[in-house]
């Protein structure tokens, strides 16, 4: 049985896009009757993202790795330290990000799926606003996902959660600038770890065209767009 959870959010200059961030994670928070610790680690922030993940009932955790892998880690370090006194099997890890919106179900959901024997959940995205993209890019995306129904192959760490002792088992997520939520997968699934992949309860992420993370889903997208634009010059 889960008798505490945490959510890690890793940010680096947000404080535009995680106050809704934060009072989304709040109302799924809402949902559960276990205590929940919601952790922002502020990676090399220059901005006010610190003092608005504080004035939304966050804890901070502030480091200057410019890493998403060193912040996830951070975070969920500082979950684990004020959990130390639960047995890690009980505790319960989710992982978003600043510049995305959990459905109000997505805990709860997470932690019915723990209570059925699984040790990590790994869900699916979605975009709201595509603002900035050519339209190709939304069709694409949009047919990649519906190709998968309750079973699908990608890796969000927008969008996943696994127990503290499946965590502590898998060596934790590395200090890796991107595609750390795939190493942590990779590293779990080698640790014998029962791990749902679902489309049950997407979040809503940010389609922004200047991309964080070398590799990741900003990065796709864009990649997404360049490919529609080389298609379209080319002669007929």
């Amino acid at each position: 049985m889960i008798k505490a959870v945490g959510v890690v959010i890793p940010a680096h200059n947000e404080e535009a896009l995680l106050p809704s961030c934060l009072a989304a994670v709040r109302r799924a928070a809402g949902q559960l009757t276990v205590p929940v610790y919601m952790v922002v680690a502020a990676d090399a922030c220059t901005d006010q993202t610190a003092a608005r993940a504080r004035g939304q009932c966050a804890s901070v955790v502030e480091i200057g790795a410019r890493s998403v892998g060193a912040a996830r880690r951070a975070g969920v370090e500082w979950v684990l330290r004020r959990t130390r006194h639960l047995d890690p099997a009980t505790v319960w890890l989710a992982c978003t990000d600043a510049d995305t919106f959990v459905p109000r179900r997505w805990l709860s959901r997470q932690l019915r799926y723990a209570g059925r024997g699984w040790d990590g959940v790994v869900g699916t995205v979605t975009v709201a606003d595509w603002d900035g993209h050519p339209s190709r890019v939304r069709s694409v995306f949009n047919q990649d996902y519906r190709a998968w129904q309750r079973r699908h192959p990608h890796v969000h760490g927008a969008n996943m959660g696994f127990t503290a002792a499946a965590y502590l088992a898998a060596g934790g997520f590395q200090p890796l600038r991107t595609a750390e939520d795939h190493a942590l997968v990779n590293d779990l699934q080698a640790a014998g770890a029962r791990l749902l992949r679902t489309t049950r309860s997407p979040v809503v992420t940010s389609a922004r065209t200047h991309a964080r993370a070398p590799g990741g889903f900003g990065w796709r997208l864009g990649t997404l767009a360049a490919a529609g634009e080389a298609a379209s010059e080319e002669p007929a």
